[in-house]
């Protein structure tokens, strides 16, 4: 497995880092080393947004879920977006060598088919389809500083 800037667990307990690993003939991920620990007791992967798969530690979903599901029944996106997310999520327990099965649908979802990227995004993981992955940082860095300055006001 190839690792790009692997910085992997910060201090703070946050995923950090870009990984570059390649999916196995069964469909499953080798999840970074450093991020393992994290997510040994369980996970929930899902489909996320931008053509990317979310993979949440299971405590940590557990808190997204319990927002989600105060969301009114009457209101239609929230029914919506709740079926799309909860349809496709999986919980796993990473096998002992810090494996974990991409389903077909997610991988669909994703248009994984073997190379991907595997992003530290603080309290969650992302893992996109490689191309794609370079693609969306082609695009997104002209933009970066700008951003930054509406997100978090810090430059």
């Amino acid at each position: 497995m190839a690792e790009e800037g692997a910085l992997g667990m910060g201090p703070s307990g946050v995923f950090l880092g870009t990984f570059t690993p390649r999916l196995d003939d069964k469909g499953r991920l080798i999840l970074p080393a450093k991020f393992r620990p994290r997510l040994s007791t369980g996970l929930v992967s899902t489909r996320g947004l931008d053509r990317c798969i979310f993979v949440f530690p299971i405590d940590e979903f557990h808190l997204i879920h319990d927002r989600l599901r105060r969301a009114p029944l009457e209101n239609k996106g929230a029914r919506d977006y709740l079926r799309g997310f909860l349809a496709y999520a999986s919980d796993e327990v990473p096998d002992r060598q810090g494996r974990i099965p991409i389903s077909p649908a997610l991988r669909t979802y994703a248009g994984i088919d073997r190379d991907v990227a595997v992003i530290g995004l603080g309290s969650r993981v992302e893992i996109w389809n490689a191309d794609a992955w370079s693609e969306y940082l082609g695009q997104t860095e002209k933009d970066y500083a700008e951003t930054a300055r509406e997100v978090v006001d810090y430059l």
